[in-house]
């Protein structure tokens, strides 16, 4: 049966969702914005009279959550450029931490069938420098992102409980640090893979697992502390243990799929020859397993945060059903999970262009919706807000990426040539379907 005219359809539908979507919630943005400052504005005698009625634990709670019921930030336009700045910054960084936690994978499992675009996202991965360059401005100017950094600890007690971490001096050099580390180990893994490529030996092999090995947990621990100050630290009143790996299953998920369009694009140029059915079915089947494990870990945050309803994390949520933020939500749980979860369900969706073509470009725009679901609020609380300065920011850090990407990639060879898996990876054979080889002979 011929699919390709269902898979037209179906993608034309989405295409025309997606516009229509994105349509209603900018003018879901400005119909929002009054009423629901004039909700708040409402609902703020009720709200003290509520913590009068409770005591000392609403005061607690007050204390706990009370800058995040009004806005922290003036609205200018040098906040608009760093916040439309940072959110098309932590986009990048997604795609470049997804890439070396790819490449790490690899190592930790002695992969085979990843060999052949393995060196994708070892340029990938070493693109950390310059995202360490382009975290500059972001730690330049972080008293005008952070509102935690014009706040007195002694005033408030849930930034003087976590004032080890947050402050000034803690957020810049951790920051440079980890950049640091992160652009070692990428450049090493690229270094001894090239190195590879002219002697062969397994020393390098040895030495990238090993480094593989203590790097999958100095990867997970300083991931989680770059995210925490990066973006979580926005609304530093809010406590979850998961934020972190949230940040992690959205990256790679975006990773996935940036790499498959990488790949399949090079299939029939650099990588001519050493790309097969099964390397893109495999990579399509890790990009929607991470489909499904994003979805998890998404929603066990807010079920656990909903069911404890402590305010130091429940605010975080009632922030985001504000105005249109409820419809940015909703777009992020639909476009997010089910529908890439159920058009990737059938195995032949994975390697048709036209299904995982639009899925791309889908996943990107799902990714950046979510990083804006993250980040914008703290600006605009009242509801979605679309500037020029947003596509802008994330058009340009995307294309600076892209340009360093090339460069790099063309540096060496496309592959790895005399990886020891590399045979195997080669000669993988996909199983002939029933009847096949009967009719071959």
């Amino acid at each position: 049966m011929n699919f390709s005219p269902l898979f037209k359809r179906i993608f034309a539908l989405l295409a025309c969702v997606g516009l229509v979507s994105f349509g209603a919630l900018r003018l879901a943005a400005a119909d929002h914005a009054e009423p629901a400052a004039a909700a708040a504005h409402a609902a703020a005698p009720a709200h003290e009279a509520a913590h009068a009625d409770h005591g000392d634990a609403g005061h607690d709670a007050h204390a706990a959550g009370g800058h995040a019921h009004k806005p922290a930030i003036e609205v200018t336009f040098v906040s608009q450029f760093l916040y439309s700045y940072l959110t098309a910054y932590m986009f990048c960084l997604s795609i470049v931490v997804g890439a070396m936690f790819l490449v790490i994978l690899h190592h930790l499992f002695d992969a085979s069938w990843s060999v052949p675009i393995r060196r994708v996202n070892e340029q990938i991965a070493c693109l950390m420098p310059v995202m360490g360059l382009l975290c500059l401005p972001i730690i330049i100017l972080a008293p005008q992102i952070y509102p935690w950094m014009n706040i007195d600890p002694a005033t408030d007690h849930a930034l003087d409980v976590k004032k080890v971490l947050f402050n000034r001096t803690s957020f810049t050099v951790l920051l440079v640090v980890i950049f640091g580390l992160w652009s070692f180990m990428a450049l090493n893994f690229r270094r001894w893979s090239v190195a590879q490529d002219k002697d062969g030996a397994a020393k390098w092999t040895s030495k990238a697992r090993f480094q593989a090995a203590w790097g999958i947990f100095a990867f997970a621990i300083t991931l989680t502390l770059v995210v925490f100050l990066l973006m979580k630290s926005l609304m530093h009143q809010f406590f979850s243990t998961m934020y972190g790996v949230y940040y992690f299953a959205g990256s790679v998920w975006t990773t996935l799929a940036t790499v498959y369009g990488i790949v399949f694009w090079l299939k029939s140029r650099e990588l001519k020859g050493v790309i097969y059915t099964h390397t893109m079915h495999f990579i399509g089947t890790l990009f929607f397993a991470f489909t499904v494990f994003y979805a998890y870990i998404h929603f066990s945050q807010y079920f656990l945060i909903w069911n404890a309803a402590i305010p130091e994390e429940t605010f975080w949520y009632v922030k985001r059903e504000v105005g249109s933020w409820w419809q940015v939500g909703l777009l992020i749980l639909f476009g997010h999970f089910f529908v890439p979860f159920l058009i990737l369900l059938r195995i032949d969706t994975k390697l048709n262009p036209l299904v995982m073509g639009p899925m791309i470009l889908w996943a990107w725009l799902m990714h950046y919706t979510d990083m804006t679901f993250n980040v914008m609020p703290v600006l605009y609380p009242e509801g979605l807000h679309v500037t020029l300065l947003d596509p802008i920011c994330w058009v340009a850090l995307s294309a600076v990426l892209a340009l360093a990407f090339w460069k790099n990639f063309k540096s060496a060879a496309p592959f790895p040539l005399k990886d020891p898996r590399l045979k195997e990876a080669l000669t993988h054979h996909e199983v002939p379907a029933p009847g096949a080889a009967a009719a071959h002979h």
